[in-house]
Order: structure tokens, then sequence, then C-alpha cells
């Protein structure tokens, strides 16, 4: 006889998962009820509703003990994670009921978390003992759309995308820059020259991820020429990229913040001749409410107001 569906809108009781996972620990349903401070019966009546919920058997029963099926063991893989991420989330919100911490989401492109970030949130972390930041890389567009949408604090952006219905403030000024291995030099005339970007889409690349912002944005302005860009490798970062064009494996396109940090014998620089490879990064936020106290110290820390 087929086993009934399972109710549309049934939800699992977390406490049915943690009572589920004793009873896969132990071995049987009487030690794992133990184990969660049940009755043989209650913990045996809750079992059953939630396989009639799910609509599938979890548990073989014997008199041995318990075994798991296949829907089982599927349960069993989430209801440790779930457990982890409940575990988290109420220490968490006990510490703001408490009124002890505070989290800014910010969001910002590949310059920033790379370059313009890591001095400065170091001084405001302990500076701030009860605010945790969490910071997260998206290209400029989406980090947009993420502050429209209410799903971050602050961002920060590239100037060359819209900001209507944000406000902002200036963060700082932001240049790309060609790196390239110190024996091509020759190949792009003097160092003072800027190279013009058409012209590099017939050389390798090497490069960060695909979806690092950068890597967007490089794209992007590639694609406006009916190209795109080769690249022989990606990386996680710019050390690595540094060390591979040293080595010769390629150009790489990269803030020059970073360009001038990792140089080196085997590496030169030039400046892009592209109008849109100086840039000024802006600190974005919903226009629509007022920055959490949070959000609004950690925005004058990064971009205090300019006196007018």
């Amino acid at each position: 006889m087929p086993k009934p569906a399972a109710r549309p809108h049934y939800r699992i009781d977390p406490f049915d998962l943690r009572l589920f996972a004793a009873v896969v620990e132990a071995g049987t349903i009487t030690a794992g009820a133990r184990a969660v401070h049940l009755s043989l019966a209650a913990a045996s009546a809750r079992l059953a509703a939630l396989e009639h919920g799910l609509g599938a058997a979890l548990l073989r029963r014997a008199k041995t003990g318990i075994s798991l099926t296949d829907a089982g063991r599927t349960l069993l893989r989430h209801a440790g994670r779930l457990q982890r991420e409940l575990e988290t989330l109420h220490a968490e919100m006990s510490a703001h009921a408490r009124g002890m911490r505070s989290t800014v989401r910010l969001l910002c492109n590949t310059a920033a978390i790379s370059e313009h970030l890591p001095p400065l949130l170091g001084p405001f972390l302990a500076a701030h003992p009860q605010t945790d930041v969490e910071l997260r890389e998206l290209a400029s567009q989406d980090v947009l759309q993420a502050l429209r949408q209410e799903r971050a604090d602050l961002g920060i952006v590239a100037d060359h995308v819209a900001t209507e219905g944000l406000h902002t403030r200036v963060f700082r000024e932001d240049r790309l820059v060609l790196l390239l291995p110190a024996a091509w030099a020759r190949r792009f005339g003097r160092s003072n020259a800027g190279a013009a970007f058409a012209a590099l889409l017939e050389q390798p690349f090497v490069g960060l991820p695909a979806e690092a912002g950068l890597s967007r944005f490089l794209q992007q302005r590639a694609l406006q020429h009916g190209r795109g860009l080769h690249h022989r490798v990606r990386v996680p970062g710019f050390e690595a990229l540094a060390r591979l064009v040293a080595e010769g494996a390629g150009l790489a396109i990269v803030p020059a913040l970073a360009a001038a940090r990792l140089a080196g014998p085997g590496l030169c620089q030039r400046p892009l001749a592209e109008a849109w490879a100086t840039r000024r990064l802006l600190l974005c936020w919903p226009a629509e409410e007022e920055p959490s106290a949070g959000a609004a110290a950690l925005l004058e820390h990064l971009a205090p107001p300019r006196p007018s």
C-alpha cells in the first residue's frame, strides 16, 4: 500500500530533528528519548508524526535497534547542519537581546575589499568591540541591488554605476593599471604612455576568479569591443596573480594600490589610456531609512563627511 503523501504545509519542528538525531546516535528509540528527556511513548509518537508529515519512513525498527532508510539518511545529513545553525542563531540573538552586539553588512567591490578596507577595519573593530562586520565582495551593480532590497547596510561601488535612490559619499579614488612581466616591457612602449585596453585584448591574461567584481567589470569592457579576455589561469588573490605575471604567464589589470604593494624586479606597470580606469569609489546606503548605530559608526569611520 503506498505511503500517504506529505501534508503540503507541514513544517519540521526543530525539536523533532534533535530527537531524530539523538535516536540515530544512540541506536535505539529508548536511549534517544532518554537523551532528550522524553518518555518512550512520547518519543515514538513524535517520530511517527514526523514520518507521517514527511510522507516517508525514516527508521527501520527492530528488536536490536534502529537503522536508517534512504529518506532517514537524507534527513540526518540536514539535521546536524540545521541544528548548528539554530544554535548559532540563538547565541547571536541572545547577544542582541542583551544589547551586546550589532552586525553591519558591508558589500563592496574588489578594489575596496582587497586594498582600501583592510587598514581601516582593524582600528574600527578595535574601537567598537560590540560591533561585527559581515563583509562580502560583489560587483558594483550587485551591491546596489542588494542595498535597494535592504539586504545590506552599506556598500562601496565604483562611480560608473547609477546610484539613484541611495545616499552616497566619496570613499576613495581608485585607479586601474596594467601589470606586465618586466621581460615584456619593450612591447608596451614608455612607462608613462597609456596602454589602450582594446589593443591588450590580443594578449593572454592572468585574472581573479570569474565571479570577482573586477573580473566581471573587465569582461564587460572587453565585450564592448566585441571580444572577451583570454585568461590562461585565474587565481584567488593579487599576490598569486602578481607571481604568475612576473613569471611571464600573462598580463593583469589591477588596482594601482595593489600594483604598488606587489612591485618587484620581475614586474612592470603601465597606466591605462581609458577614462574608466580612474574612478571614484562611493560609499552608499539606503535613503529610505536611517542607518543603524553600528552602520552609522562605520560610515563615519570610513568616510567622514567633508566640511561644506
